[in-house]
C-alpha cells in the first residue's frame, strides 16, 4: 500500500498553534511503519510538497499497489488534478487528515479528494494514520478472500 502525504506535512510537530499535535513527521512515517510492520502489510510512505509529484504518485501506485492512502493536505480542497488521478486508480482509497478539517476554516469542508475515497480518517492526529492503515489492511484482506 501506498501512503502519500501532501504539501507541508512534513512540518508536522513544529507548529506552535499545535494543530497538527507535536510529533514530528519522521516519528509519525516511524510509527506508521511498525503498524504496518505488525499488520504484515509492505507500506510505501512517501511526502511531497509538489502537486505533480504527488499526481506521478499516485499514477505509479496504479500498478504497484493495491490500495492507497491520501492525505493531500492543502491540495486536499484545491486540486481537480489530484481528483482525477485518484478516480483512475480503480482501487481502495483511505483520505486521512490530522485535524477534524469540520472544525477548521469553512474552506476546508469541501474536500476534492473525498470524491474518490472508500473512506475517511479524520480528527485524530497520528492515531488516525495507524486507523487508516489497519482500514486499508481489512479492505484489501477482505477484497482478496471474496
Amino acid at each position: 500500500m501506498y501512503f502519500l502525504n501532501g504539501p507541508n506535512a512534513n512540518l508536522y510537530g513544529l507548529d506552535s498553534s499545535a494543530t497538527y499535535g507535536t510529533e514530528s513527521f519522521p516519528q509519525i512515517e516511524q510509527r506508521c511503519r511498525s503498524h504496518a510492520e505488525e499488520l504484515r502489510v509492505a507500506l510505501d510512505f512517501r511526502q511531497t510538497n509538489h502537486e505533480g509529484m504527488l499526481i506521478d504518485w499516485i499514477q505509479e501506485a496504479r500498478l504497484q499497489a493495491d490500495g492507497l492512502i491520501i492525505n493531500g493536505a492543502g491540495l486536499t480542497y484545491t486540486s481537480v488534478a489530484v481528483l482525477d488521478a485518484l478516480l483512475s486508480f480503480g482501487k481502495p482509497i483511505i483520505e486521512v487528515h490530522m485535524s477534524n478539517i469540520y472544525r477548521r476554516e469553512p474552506f476546508r469542508h469541501h474536500s476534492f479528494i473525498s470524491k474518490a475515497a472508500t473512506g475517511i480518517v479524520a480528527g485524530l492526529g497520528p492515531l488516525g494514520y495507524e486507523l487508516a492503515i489497519t482500514a486499508l489492511a481489512r479492505l484489501l484482506r477482505a477484497a482478496n478472500a471474496a
